[in-house]
């Protein structure tokens, strides 16, 4: 059996992979998206469905006013005293001298099921994770530990402390077990005990084209560890042609089969037709996506199979084919919850603001604040996961000022969006116009050239046709005739490459919005929408 990589497409960064019996499951990162963590389950680590979502309430998660890719990094999921062990931050602050990240455990019995209140961990860095030590049975909590110091490096290393599970805090002493390599920014801490040794995986040289994953060992959890000698484990960075660039914070598996497996980080460039190759690398509107890679044992070390970096295709393990339906393209809004593709900014959306009850058939939503707001947007999207598709949907709405609009949005951040809307002109009635935000820069491309749309709520359906490097809007009033509106616009500005300041980690996503500036929350139904890729 052979795996295309990648195996989760689309903004699905950090994995963290576990093995329940003969189920596989990878946690990755949401970042300021809620639900917060998306988890997928295979049967063969060739075939992923997205099953849960498990920070799905705002006691576990409330990201209200967190900043752009704020929120949920990196989590880590294990399997463990027959129940589910799930660690996840929250972050509040991602600018300047600080990063504010609690960390918090949660547990449930089943993946899908109702995931236990939080317990509080710390708040020392980021990217939490929790070991079970199999030699004496004891839990422990690693992070990376922040240094804001003037003239300090901000990634001071790893740190290790003990949790018990019966007080349900962590105790005894904290102790720094390995400061990283001469590639600085260490991360992404992950634990494991193999013969007679314990293995230190962490993430270095950040999340951009120079990342890395490197591995150490120690016969003591406290070190010293000393690091593989052909180190890094993984890295793209000296292979800038390869489709697979970024790759870096992953984590491993032992198979049922016995077989050893690291799944990573990766990220896909757009087609370059003038850039060079090297400056700027390359841009990845999908995000950061989920790869994985065979490894093999060598002098008691792991090592990616054929070299350390990644592969497009590689070789399974030896486990039967087992495929899931695929996923609908359509989504029709008659189920009593919206699919687990769609998520919302920062906070669960309630039924005053997003229904499918006060409309059978259809999403009603309230509009709300702006598409730069931190605090409550009526958005409701999902990723980009393809480099071509087509998503469409159809809209009723009656606005009655320019302070209310709803419509179709491609949305990076906060900053970065760009949104066909109808809404309302005093001159001209309804219509529909497109805004945009590049990096702080708001623009209406039509500005003048509006298109003059029936009054009343008759139907408009929109569409967003993405092809690699460009998009292009259009609309149609009988679903049938439709009609280019708009300029063509730029597939790379919805990137983390792009996105003022760099530093930030999610990707693009189209969805469906509704805006109120008014306070008044007029509402809009959409019927449906389609996601197509080509």
């Amino acid at each position: 059996m052979k795996i295309q990589n990648p195996i989760l497409t689309g903004f699905n960064p950090d994995p963290s992979i576990c093995r329940a019996g003969e189920d596989y499951y990878i946690a990755t990162s949401t970042f300021d998206w809620f639900p917060g963590v998306s988890i997928h389950h295979s049967k063969d680590l060739k075939n992923w469905q997205l099953v849960s979502r498990p920070l799905n309430r705002v006691s576990l998660l409330d990201m209200k006013g967190n900043p752009n890719s704020g929120g949920v990094w990196a989590p880590q999921l294990s399997y463990h005293d027959g129940k589910f062990w799930l660690i996840y931050s929250d972050i509040k602050v991602t600018d300047g001298r600080w990063k504010d990240a609690h960390n918090y455990l949660t547990t449930c019995d089943t993946i899908d099921g109702e995931w236990s209140e939080p317990v509080y961990m710390n708040s020392s860095g980021f990217d939490p994770s929790l070991f079970h030590d199999p030699n004496n049975g004891k839990k422990y909590f690693l992070n990376m530990f922040w240094d804001h110091r003037q003239g300090h490096h901000n990634f001071y290393g790893i740190v290790l402390q003990e949790y018990d599970q019966t007080l349900e805090k962590l105790v005894g002493e904290k102790k720094i077990i390995f400061k990283g390599t001469d590639v600085k920014l260490v991360e992404a801490p992950h634990l494991y005990y193999i013969n007679g040794y314990y293995y230190l995986l962490t993430a270095e040289g950040g999340t951009r084209f120079d990342h890395q994953a490197t591995i150490a060992r120690s016969k003591n959890i406290d070190g010293p560890y000393e690091v593989h000698p052909e180190n890094p484990l993984i890295s793209s960075w000296a292979h800038p042609r390869i489709t697979l660039q970024k790759a870096g914070h992953g984590s491993i598996v032992h198979t049922h089969t016995d077989e050893w497996f690291f799944v990573h980080l990766t990220g896909r460039v757009l087609p370059k037709t003038t850039d060079p190759l090297l400056d700027p690398r390359g841009y990845c509107p999908l995000g950061r996506e989920t790869a994985i890679q065979r490894l093999e044992w060598k002098n008691g070390w792991p090592s990616i199979v054929e070299g350390n970096y990644p592969k497009d295709e590689i070789e399974g393990p030896n486990i039967e084919e087992q495929p899931f339906e695929p996923a609908a393209i359509k989504e029709d809004f008659d189920g009593d919850a919206l699919p687990l593709d769609f998520q919302t900014l920062r906070i669960p959306l309630g039924e005053d603001i997003v229904s499918l009850k006060k409309r059978p058939g259809h999403l009603r939503m309230a509009g709300r604040e702006s598409l730069t707001s931190h605090f409550t947007q009526a958005l409701v999207a999902r990723r980009w996961q393809n480099f071509q598709f087509t998503a469409d949907t159809k809209v009723e709405f009656n606005p009655e000022s320019f302070q209310q609009a709803a419509g179709m949005v491609n949305y990076y951040n906060t900053e970065n969006w760009t949104y066909l809307n109808v809404t309302y002109h005093e001159e001209k009635g309804r219509i529909l116009d497109i805004m945009t935000m590049d990096n702080t820069d708001f623009a209406q491309p039509l500005q003048g050239a509006e298109v003059v749309l029936p009054q009343g709520d008759s139907p408009v359906y929109l569409r967003v046709e993405v092809d690699y490097n460009d998009y292009q809007y259009s609309y149609s009033l009988d679903g049938e005739k439709w009609e280019a509106i708009g300029p063509v616009f730029s597939s790379y500005k919805l990137s983390d490459d792009y996105i003022r300041g760099g530093g930030f980690f999610t990707g693009a996503f189209v969805g469906m919005a509704v805006q109120d500036t008014s306070g008044e929350n007029l509402h809009a139904d959409f019927d449906y929408f389609i996601y197509d890729p080509k």
